[in-house]
């Protein structure tokens, strides 16, 4: 595993029962009233079990997924932010993945942490080696052991939803921004009755896979999404990744499958968990895609995998 120990994480970790800082002491992390809470392997705090979610991370820890032309607009699209603003902020990417937004951040000058719960931090730690000012941990997006309200963005780009409870893990995160910053959150659409009939019933057949065959019906679905036309009519059926890049293809669809837990929202349930937790400003952010044809079908709600994507501003503790 990667040496990450330019990247030392000792002034930002803290106890999530709010019992103060975390020492290092040999490979634990040591909180003084609760004792051992993680572990220091590969230079990335842990703080979960080796196991959580290793299916999750498999295809980010497999594939070089940084695009810096397509990771750009991404990021500007859904965070409602642009690069150009993080110099000196303190950011926090909230289920960072392989690492390619933190990577993005850092690189305009940010101080970014990045959490994940999954082995995909170990990519992420990798694509951004040479980059002091990003640092992962492996932990519980509930549970983050960093201190509230200390960031002045916080963002979650397609992650929340693959927690057994969405709106616990947005409350949580929702407190590391301090007042008067920025939340951005990106969760899947909840689309028309059939197609969450038909999503519903496709993930029950893939959630009894092991991960062999769960790839070997990812990689039939890859090949389909290569396919003019047809990949853009039949993934409003059976969602699967229509990007030009086949491994980016395969990293999607498998992003879809993989996770044990899958939630679809609507915008005005995410407009209300932004309202709940004292955020003001609030703005809908549209699709990056901006076809006619795309746009019409994003507001039917017929389109699998896209989002609900909010940005607000943090108005109170």
């Amino acid at each position: 595993m990667l040496d990450q120990s330019a990247h030392s994480t000792d002034d930002v970790l803290v106890c999530p029962d709010g019992h103060g800082r975390l020492q290092l002491r040999g490979d634990q992390w040591v909180c003084d009233e609760c004792g051992c809470l993680g572990v220091e392997q590969g230079g990335v705090p842990r703080f979960v079990e080796q196991d959580h979610l290793a299916s999750f991370g498999t295809q980010w820890n497999r594939f070089d997924v940084v695009r810096d032309e397509e990771d750009r607009r991404i990021f500007e699209v859904k965070t409602g932010v642009r690069l150009d603003e993080l110099s000196g902020l303190r950011v926090l990417d909230a289920g960072c993945g392989g690492g390619r937004y933190s990577r993005l951040a850092a690189l305009a000058g940010a101080e970014v942490v990045g959490a994940d719960q999954s082995t995909a931090v170990e990519k992420a730690a990798e694509v951004c080696r040479d980059l002091p000012a990003a640092r992962f941990l492996q932990a519980d997006l509930k549970r983050l052991p960093l201190e509230a309200g200390s960031f002045d963005l916080v963002f979650s780009i397609g992650v929340m939803h693959h927690d057994q409870d969405t709106r616990a893990v947005f409350d949580a995160v929702s407190q590391m921004v301090r007042p008067g910053g920025r939340l951005a959150v990106w969760l899947y659409r909840r689309n028309t009755w059939w197609q969450e009939w038909i999503n519903d019933r496709m993930r029950l057949r893939t959630a009894g896979m092991t991960e062999k065959q769960l790839e070997r019906w990812c990689h039939r679905l890859v090949r389909l999404g290569g396919v003019p036309v047809l990949n853009r009519v039949i993934n409003k059926l059976v969602n699967f990744s229509n990007h030009p890049d086949p491994e980016l293809r395969m990293c999607d669809t498998h992003d879809w499958y993989a996770p044990a837990f899958q939630h679809h929202h609507t915008m005005q349930e995410l407009r209300e968990w932004f309202e709940s937790a004292g955020f003001s400003g609030l703005h809908e952010l549209p699709p990056e895609k901006t076809g006619r044809f795309y746009r019409w079908a994003w507001r039917q709600n017929l389109i699998p995998g896209s989002g609900v994507n909010v940005v607000g501003i943090r108005t109170s503790d």
